[in-house]
Formats: C-alpha cells, structure tokens, sequence
C-alpha cells in the first residue's frame, strides 16, 4: 500500500494517506498503525506534517501500541518493510488427512484417511462461532484543573464487568491548563453496555464531569 517505508517516496504516500485519515485502518488505533510505526526509520520530516502528526500521536502510546485492536490486514498489505503474520487463526494443520504411504495397503491407507476426515470434520463443526467484539476510545473530562487525574484513571480502570478488558490511557490537554483522560477499552458486544459502563464512570462525581466515546471500531 505505501511501498518501503524506509525510502522517502513510502513516507509521501503514507502522508497522503494520513492526509484524509486519522488511522491506517478505522478511526481508533490498531496493530495497523503499530506495523506501519516500526516499519518507518524514524520519524517523518517536516515536509510530511501528516504522517508527522500521526507518528508522534502513536509514539506517545508507548508500550500501549502492543494493546492496540487488531488489524483487519496483514503487515505486508501496507509496507513492503513489514513481515506478514504467519498465524493462522486456528490449528486445521494439525490434522494430517493421508498419513504416510510407507508399508500400508490401500485398505489399510483408505482406513486411516476415513477417520481423519471424520475426525476433522467432527472438529470444524465443534468450534464455536466468532465472538463480537468493539474497541472504544473513551474521554473522560473533569471538573477543573484541580481535579487528581491520576486518582481518576485508577478509579476507572478499576471497573471491572464481564467482557470488559481496559487498555492504554494518556491524558490530553483541552485548555485553561484542564486535561481529559484518553482511555482504551475493548468490550464483548453480548456482554458489555457501553452506555451502561459511561454511567458507572460518571458515578465518580467527585472526579467525573462527563463521559463521551471518541471512537469505535469493531474487531
């Protein structure tokens, strides 16, 4: 998609991209965004201020970028720099369909390979469906400059409900000196209500001035 990201022509087209688009893939970041970062040698110049603006926003996730949601496409798709993930998503290539042909007789071979297929079959059809999952970007803003921020984000990172994972947080100056809290989560869509979770939040009056979700992108 961008080519060798390592050459200056690779951070032109990444900064056209990144000229229309907030990210590689989706409006929140994602292990998209996490491949395109390591395949660069450094930051952009000058003359790229999109692909600049974009490189210092992920860089300032630091260790977080590992929890970022994960891509829709392989690393190869956008840079020629970036290996592609050789994971399949499930262990199918453990299940040898024909064996070996050494010492066995065509009964015995047509046996074996009758089995594994029924065996293979019997373990497609036992696995369970994929599970719906969002990530969301959440900011949390509070009343005024004097408000601990470090307390707030304890307070709600330490929410727990079934199918709610926390993720990366990093605080954003709005102005007058005020700062929000940025904070990442990923829920399961059966499990968790994301409406339900800003009103427990927001039970943090003390801290908690409003609660608004800055984005939201599907896995």
């Amino acid at each position: 998609m961008f080519g060798d990201l390592k050459n200056p022509a690779g951070v032109k087209a990444l900064d056209a991209y990144l000229a229309e688009n907030s990210y590689i893939e989706g409006y929140v970041p994602s292990q998209a965004d996490t491949a395109v970062f390591e395949a660069l040698k450094g930051a952009p110049g000058s003359d790229s201020p999109h692909a600049l603006r974009w490189y210092n926003h992920i860089k300032s996730f630091g260790a977080g970028m590992k929890q970022f949601a994960k891509a829709t496409k392989a690393a190869g798709d956008y840079t020629s720099g970036a290996a592609a993930s050789a994971a399949a998503d499930d262990d199918d290539d453990d299940v040898d369909l024909f064996g070996s042909d050494d010492e066995e007789d065509d009964e015995e071979k047509k046996r074996i390979t009758e089995e594994r297929l029924a065996a293979y079959a019997l373990k497609k059809s036992a696995k369970p469906g994929p599970i719906a999952k969002t990530s969301v970007l959440l900011d949390v803003k509070p009343w005024d400059d004097e408000t601990d921020m470090g307390a707030m984000c304890k307070l709600v990172k330490a929410i727990e409900m079934e199918g709610l994972t926390w993720g990366a947080d990093k605080l954003v100056p709005i102005g007058y000196g005020i700062k929000k809290l940025q904070v990442m989560c990923t829920v399961v869509d059966s499990l968790v209500s994301i409406d339900e979770l800003s009103e427990k939040i927001e039970g943090f009056e003390d801290f908690v001035q409003s609660v608004d979700v800055a984005a939201m992108n599907k896995i």
